[in-house]
């Protein structure tokens, strides 16, 4: 039997299908609810890092004694996580090197598995049962369905041992469910945790102008106001980075997520001219080569995500400097395009211990970031954060507690200010 959640209601929501939208008023910050995990997994490049039942991050974690390869906060977690864990742990002893399923592979052996396990309804289940989740196995092309034919195969190969697989066909709409519905679980600079399903907010449509932000606490996801709601305004989460004109938001939605926004922002397009913006000297450029200048950013920026497992930090870095360069040549500093670059080599600084070159890169995104995102976006706030953090690296402690207090004051409206990355925040500035 459907439950329900308090203050919310699941409705029919116009030309979107099924939806949530709130029963009471909720003022911005205020938490909606808070849904646990029907099934989730961490990250491979985090083990070691992050406990693989309840994503807490620490320095003295216990690793599994047999695979070697997990690694827990104590006996209790890996107890709690056994039953998951064992559909791995004896295959990646046997694969060794050679195991290598993929991460939405991974989730799926894990829903399987609870699945043959469950007796009732889930917590995470109120409002919406996990086979009823929405999927897309119709409207996927080739080359997606060539993909999902892959991560099946890996699947058979890697968990057949410990798993009943259902039929074929079964399979291939728990995959588009699971790419459709799956959230991805992020730290505070909005690097990739884990992935995880959620069914109940599998209800929460997307719009480009949210009404609410999801941030994670461990392995749970909580929804929170980001604009003052009263009784009947829709419950809207963005699926994608905002940053991008309205074209490629679409672009996104529609190679992701098969259809098309029609919010307000899509039909007004804006933003799109500060997005696009060109340098004043440019403007009396042909319209073609800003076109050409356009084509040739979305290319790169294909390429870039192509490369970025391939080459090496020091190349990717070249690439990047390489398209600003050019692109600087038509575009503002503060087009999305040139944006984009910025935070990737911004990233590769960090990543090579570049503090400079990092501050530097960082610098330029903060104004156009704080203008472009939405309100309490938290790319703005992760920016503010890494700044925060490099600026302490070079004792620079002015500007590292100015740039973390405006982090913070966004994070305590997306992620409430009981949460343990406040507190840790709050610490950090104590100690300036």
């Amino acid at each position: 039997m459907m439950g329900s959640i308090k203050g919310l209601e699941r409705f029919d929501s116009p030309g979107k299908g099924r939806g949530l939208r709130v029963s009471r008023p909720f003022k911005v910050g205020e938490l909606l609810f808070s849904c646990p995990a029907y099934s989730h997994v961490l990250s491979v490049k985090e083990r070691g890092c992050y406990c693989e039942f309840c994503f807490t991050r620490t320095q003295h974690l216990a690793r599994c004694g047999k695979c070697k390869k997990a690694f827990y906060c104590n006996v209790k977690c890996q107890k709690g996580d056994w039953a998951m864990h064992k559909l791995e742990c004896s295959a990646m002893v046997a694969f060794g090197e050679n195991w290598c399923p993929s991460e939405i592979s991974r989730l799926v052996a894990r829903i399987l598995a609870k699945k043959k396990m469950q007796k009732e309804r889930c917590v995470c289940e109120k409002m919406l049962l996990i086979g009823e989740m929405q999927s897309h196995t119709e409207d996927e092309d080739n080359e997606k369905r060539e993909m999902t034919e892959a991560d099946i195969a890996r699947l058979h190969r890697f968990y057949s041992k410990h798993l009943d697989m259902p039929d074929h066909k079964e399979l291939l709409t728990l995959f588009s469910q699971v790419g459709c519905n799956g959230f991805t679980i992020e730290d505070d600079e909005l690097s990739h945790l884990g992935t995880a399903v959620y069914p109940d907010m599998a209800l929460i449509n997307h719009s480009c102008l949210p009404s609410v932000i999801v941030t994670y606490k461990g392995t749970s996801a909580e929804v929170r106001a980001v604009q003052d709601m009263k009784p009947g305004d829709e419950v809207l989460i963005s699926y994608i980075d905002l940053l991008y004109p309205t074209d490629d938001r679409n672009n996104r939605l529609r190679e992701s997520y098969y259809f098309l926004c029609d919010c307000q922002e899509c039909k007004s397009k804006s933003k799109d001219k500060a997005k696009l913006k060109v340098r004043k000297q440019s403007d009396s450029i042909e319209p073609d080569v800003i076109n050409n200048m356009v084509r040739y950013a979305r290319k790169t920026i294909r390429e870039f995500r192509e490369f970025k497992h391939t080459k090496t930090p020091s190349e990717l870095l070249e690439m990047c400097e390489q398209s600003l360069e050019e692109m600087g040549a038509v575009f503002d500093d503060s087009n999305v395009y040139m944006l984009h670059m910025m935070y990737q080599a911004m990233g590769i600084c960090m990543y090579m211990q570049d503090l400079d070159g990092a501050i530097r890169y960082g610098e330029k995104l903060l104004k156009p970031y704080s203008h472009l995102y939405p309100p309490y976006s938290l790319n703005v706030s992760s920016v503010y954060l890494k700044l925060g953090r490099l600026y302490l690296g070079l004792e620079r402690e002015s500007a590292c507690t100015s740039a973390l207090k405006k982090a913070m004051a966004i994070m305590e409206v997306a992620h409430g200010k009981d949460h343990f990355y406040i507190e840790e925040l709050r610490k950090m500035i104590a100690q300036k």
